[in-house]
């Protein structure tokens, strides 16, 4: 049952901790986006571009531009040089 909460965190290198964070985060900026299109949809000369430059932020952020940790390392990693 444990695993179900930290398969995917894990997957991305994050912690579930970290993972509820960076996807509240995403999930607020969508929230928000979200308003702006149905005020949009109600007064058309309101919040014109907001939308989809929320779509383009979020994006650049999630997908090109997401600073992932490193994976660790393994405990019984050691580095043999450059030995053949």
């Amino acid at each position: 049952m444990f695993r179900l909460f930290t398969q995917h965190p894990r997957s991305v290198n994050e912690s579930y901790l970290e993972h509820m964070g960076v996807a509240s985060s995403f999930g607020g900026r969508l929230l928000l986006a979200g308003l702006a299109c149905m005020v949009h949809a109600l007064f058309p000369f309101l919040c014109v571009k907001t939308g989809s430059n929320a779509i383009r932020a979020l994006h650049h952020d999630m997908v090109t531009h997401r600073q992932r940790k490193a994976p660790p390392l393994p405990e019984a990693a050691v580095y043999l040089g450059d030995a053949i």
